[in-house]
């Protein structure tokens, strides 16, 4: 529940939003484009933000840090209320939806990681060692690009 102090504070302007979390307000306008933050606009046209737009920043800014698409990220936040200040449990649910996404994400960078010395990609040039993980060019069949690394889907595996 919101207090009464944060309901007595004034909304945001773009310019405040954007000093608050560091954000670009040409970025900002982006976000509500592309509806993942909303405004409502003053009797001259300007725009403001409910205060609790600035987590909202936050969670979109920290999402595309590990490389989650606008698309995703647009999803999850449809999840949150929009008749009010989301609460700690709301932020928590949707923290939940990306938690196998990110481990598998997790998973294939570790394997790029590990496996970035051995193998570039096969398909690549016929490194000499090639011939023993990937006998035949039997990869290059496939298609181009980092077969071992990973397969059409971006999933990674193991030969």
């Amino acid at each position: 529940m919101v207090n009464a102090t944060a309901r007595s504070l004034p909304d945001l302007t773009v310019g405040e939003l954007s000093r608050r979390s560091g954000v670009p307000a040409s970025a900002l306008r982006f976000y509500e484009d592309e509806g993942l933050i909303h405004s409502r606009r003053t009797a001259g046209n300007q725009r403001r933000y409910r205060r609790d737009t600035l987590r909202r920043v936050t969670f979109v800014r920290m999402s595309q840090r590990v490389g989650m698409p606008l698309s995703k990220i647009r999803e999850v936040l449809a999840l949150l209320p929009d008749d009010r200040t989301p609460t700690r449990a709301d932020w928590t649910r949707i923290s939940q939806c990306w938690q196998e996404d990110l481990n598998a994400r997790i998973r294939r960078l570790e394997q790029l990681r590990d496996q970035l010395d051995d193998c570039v990609g096969c398909g690549c040039m016929s490194l000499a060692k090639c011939r023993l993980a990937n006998p035949g060019d039997r990869l290059g069949a496939e298609g181009p690009g980092p077969r071992r690394v990973a397969d059409h889907r971006g999933e990674g595996y193991e030969d």
